[in-house]
């Protein structure tokens, strides 16, 4: 059996698996390293600089270039889903002055503004309920990226692997907070998570071909809706549900099922 192969650092605690660090100076591998890439059927979590390069050579990767495309780009995502149909939030981009001018005629207030790039964990959203928030939003991004504000007091997470569910959870506020996200101190409650949450979940990793995702959802008027996707998820759901993500992975690899 050949030996599973990884640069990125996600699988560095996982025995069975090398992993060779991202070196952009392909020279910089040793020459064991390098034949160990070239020999690998498919490259674990390969790096946003490698994942394309492999793709243009016929080499699978786990994740797929997908991923790695759309990761902490919510102006991708949202593209991404509306190209697809899937259900989600009224959300608009606005790109500079003029355009910033007709954010209030479209939404009103109150509305939820993001970073629209480079922002995980909950950073980088912002519940705009004054028109000076957001001419403070729109004056330190270029791109303002809004959505609607929703009557919703949790979310649900449901994380991706391959083609499977993994776990699924709700997202829990503390008292009066407006971030669920759970580095934002949000509580990880495990009780009736919507069968049609994770069914939506499945069907927008699998159209969007995200195959290590964890997807944010809302339910609304009964409704599932996919907010926005997190390709480097927290594992705290992992561990408080009792599931050795480690292994889970080795497990994944060895079965063939990524």
């Amino acid at each position: 059996m050949s030996i599973a192969v990884a640069l990125e650092n996600r699988l560095s605690q996982c025995p069975r698996i090398a992993t060779l660090g991202v070196k952009p100076n392909f020279s910089d591998y040793s020459p064991r390293e390098q034949a160990l890439i070239r020999k690998a059927e498919t490259i674990y979590y390969p790096s946003s600089f490698y994942a394309p390069l492999f793709q243009a050579m016929g080499k699978k990767t786990f994740p797929s270039p997908g991923v790695y495309a759309c990761a902490q780009d919510k102006i991708a995502q949202t593209a991404l889903f509306h190209l697809l149909q899937v259900p989600h939030p009224r959300t608009k981009v606005y790109y500079g002055p003029q355009q910033k001018k007709f954010i209030l005629r479209d939404f009103g207030l109150p509305l939820v503004a993001k970073i629209p790039r480079g922002s995980a964990q909950g950073r980088g959203v912002f519940l705009i309920q004054k028109p000076e928030q957001l001419a403070e939003y729109c004056k330190e991004n270029h791109a303002a990226y809004i959505q609607e504000h929703l009557p919703i007091d949790r979310d649900i997470r449901v994380v991706v692997v391959g083609k499977q569910a993994v776990i699924s959870y709700w997202r829990v506020p503390e008292q009066d907070a407006f971030l669920h996200n759970v580095a934002a101190g949000g509580e990880i409650v495990f009780d009736d998570v919507p069968r049609e949450a994770v069914d939506l979940a499945m069907k927008t990793a699998i159209g969007c071909g995200w195959d290590d995702v964890g997807l944010d959802l809302c339910m609304v008027n009964g409704r599932p809706l996919v907010m926005e996707a997190n390709m480097k998820y927290g594992r705290q759901g992992f561990a408080l549900a009792g599931i050795d993500y480690y292994s889970m992975m080795e497990t994944f690899i060895a079965d063939g099922k990524i």
